[in-house]
């Protein structure tokens, strides 16, 4: 079952990242990433994933040669296992993964749980075609890589995605109408 609704954007779509086409325009979903509307740092996941998932999202990252920094909290340590990272105590402060798929766009990934991969993005680091596309081409990697949606939620308002990695449509679709934002 396909994800995609309403995508004005798929219509008219231009030369993208990569000398491919966008999979939005700008000009189509401004209004989500607007920080007032969605808030600074949006949540972007994964559901239904697995220790295995969290592990083919850090070999992504090593594979790719993206800049990154795992961190727990001040300590700065080389990547472990996605296994041994979730396989700490309760009471263990949750470590963050720090990953640069271009020099100006930050996404941070927290290990709260194995069951979904979660991480935050900026916005204020993801305005214009440019940048969009920059985002879309990361949802894309990861989503392809699992084979799973990969969506965005405005910040606090978990289980209402507003665009998310569509694994059928092999796009970054709307899932939520602007207008109605």
């Amino acid at each position: 079952m396909s994800l995609v609704k309403g995508n004005r954007g798929a219509l008219g779509r231009r030369s993208g990242q990569h000398g491919g086409v966008s999979d939005l325009l700008w000009d189509d979903v401004k209004c989500f990433f607007d920080l007032d509307l969605m808030g600074s740092l949006p949540d972007v996941r994964v559901p239904n994933a697995s220790v295995e998932d969290w592990q083919s999202v850090l070999d992504l990252v090593a594979e790719k040669g993206w800049k990154c920094q795992y961190s727990e909290g001040e300590t700065v340590l080389p990547v472990p296992r996605a296994e041994a990272v979730l396989s700490r105590a309760a009471d263990a402060e949750c470590p963050d993964l720090r990953v640069w798929p271009t020099d100006d766009v930050l996404a941070i990934f927290s290990f709260h749980a194995d069951d979904e991969v979660d991480f935050d993005v900026d916005l204020r680091e993801l305005q214009g075609q440019d940048r969009l596309d920059v985002f879309c081409g990361f949802l894309r990697e990861i989503g392809r890589r699992l084979g799973k949606p990969v969506l965005m939620d405005p910040e606090g308002e978990y289980g209402h995605p507003v665009l998310g990695f569509d694994v059928e449509a092999d796009r970054v679709v709307l899932l939520a109408d602007p207008q109605l934002r």
